[in-house]
């Protein structure tokens, strides 16, 4: 078909659009087309998904939160190469790429205590997202090493700029707040951001505030966005072009698990400790 599929569990905001714009820029470049579904947080979605592609795509790039290795056969025609981005399956004959979401996540909090912050704040993601799964994991993991004993503060999120405008609007009416806020990914962060400014409580003066991930406008908020840099568009184009060489090659190649670093981007929203 000269076609390749993708399967994400969203496709609105910046972060799905960089992952889209370097599996495509890939594809482009082999000659291949790409088709691209959404299972929106569902499970049926994403086995329906997974179905409407039989016969459409040549491999498939897959990204879900709800797909275990039974979904996969029960769903996708036998033999079809699939690659993994961010996902976790018990499945050695899969390749797959991940982020060091553990690791970035550790780095940051890390930072934020190296800052002088001894009550650092966490907005999570959803409940049953890897990366978010990671992402808290790696905060916690710095707390109990670096600060033993220190009360953790966990706000739920869903990685999307509301949830963490409400966890801002949470956070500016403690009667004890936070001195740092670590946001499980940008959009979050920008939500609370804003939540903070409409109570009054300047970041960084009176709440240090971090992000995951490096979206493109992390840069042009004000202030500018401390965050994790992912390097999104290059976590795409990998997994496009070792989706492409199975389908090239199939059956010639050992599948192989890569893990990108994730990078500290230290700016203004954080300055202060």
């Amino acid at each position: 078909t000269h076609t390749v599929g993708a399967l994400l569990p969203d496709l609105y905001g910046e972060y799905f659009s960089e992952l889209i714009r370097g599996v495509d820029l890939k594809a482009r470049a082999r000659g291949l087309h790409l088709l691209v579904s959404s299972s929106h947080g569902d499970a049926m979605e994403a086995a329906s998904a997974l179905r409407a592609m039989h016969g459409r795509v040549d491999g498939l790039l897959l990204m879900s939160p709800h797909i275990d290795t039974a979904s996969l056969a029960a769903n996708l025609p036998l033999g079809l190469p699939v690659v993994l981005i961010n996902t976790r399956l018990p499945e050695d004959g899969l390749s797959s790429f991940a982020v060091d979401n553990h690791g970035g996540a550790f780095a940051m909090t890390r930072h934020l205590i190296s800052r002088g912050h001894r009550q650092v704040a966490f907005i999570g993601g959803p409940d049953n997202n890897y990366e978010a799964q990671e992402r808290l994991r790696g905060y916690r993991s710095a707390l109990a090493e670096l600060l033993p004993g220190a009360p953790e503060l966990v706000l739920p999120g869903d990685f999307t700029e509301e949830s963490g405008w409400r966890a801002g609007s949470e956070i500016a009416t403690l009667a004890q707040r936070p001195t740092a806020v670590f946001c499980g990914n940008d959009m979050m962060a920008i939500g609370c951001l804003a939540a903070l400014a409409e109570a009054g409580v300047r970041v960084p003066q009176d709440i240090a505030l971090a992000g995951f991930d490096d979206i493109p406008i992390a840069r042009y908020v004000t202030p500018p966005l401390t965050t994790v840099r992912v390097r999104i568009a290059e976590l795409g184009s990998l997994a496009l072009d070792r989706l492409a060489s199975a389908i090239e090659s199939p059956g010639r190649s050992a599948a192989q698990h890569q893990t990108l670093r994730a990078e500290l981007v230290v700016r203004q929203s954080c300055a202060t400790g």
